[in-house]
């Protein structure tokens, strides 16, 4: 086996197997049924902190053959970077040796200095080629190929990861589609997005980032798939160690999992991509609260805990609704559970929210931050949930209730965050409700299955 030692964009030098990372490429080109000369092609669709990670991720260790693959990623162009984050960039950037050096043997830092000192304006995807996502500025990646002709990008892409916040996936996908009309080849699709829409016509039901591609391009569900798990874009990569799950068809997932799995980024495989698309939107309902939680109780150990017992509880009941046999809120499942209410965007805003250094009518998508996705994926699952034909029988009241009732931290993150008639305090009253039950009581009533809504997913 050849080794290779290969310069890393954060400047530590890192030995990799090199014919073992081209053997992994060549299983997968052969798979796709790629012919010598024409590179494999991916594309990620969204440039917020977890896309630009993951094309990067994919840069850094497979970019060096140049012939076999093109890694690009796609994102608006227009978008201005605000003075006092170009000023905190060129901080950033001065503090970094490697990064530094690398921008100047680049010829790319003298605009840097202009944006200091006011005398250019930056733009997101300009930046973003350097390695710099607006979203994540205190963590450089490498240099990326940047595409902001969407139909450029996606016309021809072997593979394409939706990097996109769930709101924006529809509408995106639905021009995407305009540009696939002639392909003869079906691409494949890596979704990262985390979120849901709700649908009330014919029959309420839910609609995941997923289906929304489903649906909008005509690509089949095998060759869509989830990917999820206890991660946080600047840590891993920074080679923090994470693991993932790629969840949908066999054909695809075994395959894609090997390819993306590196030394510090474990990738596995699993077959029940509802229950982790779900999960994937229902922790950053709660993180929001868990944030609110923490912020007002000073971190309080006892409190977080608390809280974590009830809304696992909800999160257990609610995918029970949606599926049979849903996978246990267990291992990475339960982690990514964990790690987005330990810290994220939405357990970062859910704090702000309490602090009152925001407010729910400044909106959901947020400078520096990008778009808090728990927001509306609370609307989405309170609105879902509140629907009278979903009832189910409330089991010490004995009448039939919507579910949502059975969710009393769901309803009240709806009245923080949506109706806002009530504030952040709501969420510490809610936790201390002298009647709520042992979430255990819960849990039981969910693994019972007498709840179970095939229509929530549009089955019949």
């Amino acid at each position: 086996m050849g080794v290779v030692h290969n310069a890393y964009s954060n400047g530590s030098v890192g030995v990799q197997n090199c014919n073992g990372v081209e053997e992994k490429l060549d299983g997968l080109r052969r798979l796709i049924g790629k012919a010598d000369g024409d590179p494999l092609r991916i594309v990620s669709v969204g440039a917020g902190a977890w896309g630009s990670v993951f094309a990067a991720l994919l840069q850094d260790s497979y970019g060096q053959f140049r012939d076999k693959i093109q890694i690009r990623i796609w994102r608006r162009a227009g978008r201005a970077v605000d003075r006092g984050t170009a000023e905190h960039l060129f901080e950033v950037i001065n503090s970094r040796e490697d990064v530094l050096r690398r921008l100047i043997r680049r010829c790319a830092y003298l605009k840097y200095v202009e944006a200091r000192l006011g005398d250019r304006t930056l733009y997101a995807d300009e930046i973003l080629k350097d390695g710099f996502c607006l979203n994540m500025i205190d963590t450089p990646l490498c240099p990326l190929k940047v595409v902001t002709n969407l139909q450029e990008a996606v016309w021809d892409a072997d593979i394409v990861v939706n990097g996109l916040p769930s709101t924006e996936t529809r509408e995106i996908f639905e021009e995407i589609s305009k540009y696939w009309k002639e392909r003869i080849t079906v691409p494949i699709i890596i979704s990262l997005s985390k979120g849901i829409e709700a649908a009330l016509e014919p029959v309420p039901h839910i609609i995941t980032p997923t289906k929304m591609i489903n649906q909008a391009t005509g690509v089949p569900m095998e060759n869509i798939l989830y990917l999820g798990g206890p991660n946080i874009a600047s840590e891993i990569y920074n080679k923090e160690y994470a693991n993932a799950r790629i969840c949908g068809a066999e054909k695809w997932r075994k395959p894609l999992a090997k390819f993306l799995r590196q030394p510090h980024f474990i990738v596995w495989d699993n077959s029940d991509l509802i229950t982790h698309e779900v999960m994937g939107g229902l922790k950053n309902v709660y993180a929001i609260g868990a944030g609110m939680v923490a912020a007002l109780t000073n971190e309080s150990a006892t409190s977080k805990s608390v809280y974590f017992a009830h809304c696992t509880s909800e999160m257990i009941f609610i995918t029970h609704l949606l599926a049979e046999e849903p996978e246990k809120l267990a291992g990475p499942l339960l982690a990514d559970t964990y790690v987005t209410l330990l810290k994220g965007r939405n357990a970062w805003y859910g704090q702000m929210l309490a602090k009152g250094q925001l407010r729910p009518d400044m909106g959901d998508s947020i400078s520096g931050k990008g778009m808090i996705q728990g927001v509306s994926a609370v609307e989405a699952f309170f609105e879902l949930l509140s629907q009278s034909s979903l009832n189910v029988l409330h089991p010490e009241a004995n009448k039939p209730v919507a579910p949502v009732e059975l969710c009393p931290i769901l309803k009240t993150l709806y009245k923080i965050l949506i109706s806002r008639e009530q504030s952040s305090q709501a969420i510490l009253k809610a936790l201390r409700d002298e009647n709520l039950n042992d979430p255990r009581e819960r849990i039981e009533i969910a693994q019972s299955h007498v709840f179970y809504k095939p229509s929530l997913l549009g089955q019949s």
